[in-house]
């Protein structure tokens, strides 16, 4: 089952993150355990040395082309669920040609009017009931992911910075809603 993480759990580990890159240097972070994999691919840049402005650029540009390849998905189910109304349509239109040339067997015209009007409820639900909603489901995921990679590259790049994780954390906390921007007090 898919499952994208919490911003919570980002900043959580972003402050991790933040707190052994500071006490160990870049090189502490090689042993930590990340299982968001755009968050590993920035810590690996940041334990093999890269500048900051390649950090930023390599994880831009797979920003970038991730929600590319999101939003060619959305596309094909926001065309399917545009084409199958359509399709149902041209099925009654093939239902009511064979029903009216059947017009001298009454017999014949009852499973002709049946798929007239099947062909338009199958339609209308792949559309309404499949197609669309997949595309607003796909569509919210992709605004998700996109919001925690950002959030991710604000940490990468803050670490590379050497900023404090608590500034870390204030910064990345702006990307919660209003509600939910409050810090845990320390246990």
């Amino acid at each position: 089952m898919f499952k994208i993480e919490s911003p919570e759990e980002l900043i959580e580990k972003a402050v991790q993150l933040a707190d052994s890159a500071r006490k160990g240097g870049f090189l502490a972070l090689e042993e930590a355990e990340i299982p968001n994999s755009f968050m590993q691919k920035g810590v690996n840049m940041l334990v093999d040395g890269h500048d900051a402005d390649v950090v930023r650029a390599t994880l831009l540009k797979d920003i970038s082309l991730t929600e590319k390849r999101h939003e060619s998905a959305i596309g094909i189910f926001k065309s399917l669920g545009d084409v199958a109304p359509a399709m149902g349509m041209i099925g009654t239109l093939i239902g009511l040609v064979a029903m009216l040339s059947n017009m001298d067997d009454p017999k014949a015209i009852g499973p002709a009017m049946a798929v007239a009007l099947l062909t338009t409820l199958y339609g209308a639900f792949i559309a309404n009931v499949i197609a669309i909603p997949l595309a607003d489901k796909l569509a919210i995921r992709n605004q998700q992911e996109k919001l925690n990679n950002q959030l991710i590259l604000d940490a990468i790049l803050g670490i590379q910075d050497g900023q404090n994780p608590k500034v870390i954390e204030g910064i990345l906390r702006n990307y919660l809603a209003q509600g939910k921007r409050e810090v845990a007090p320390a246990e």
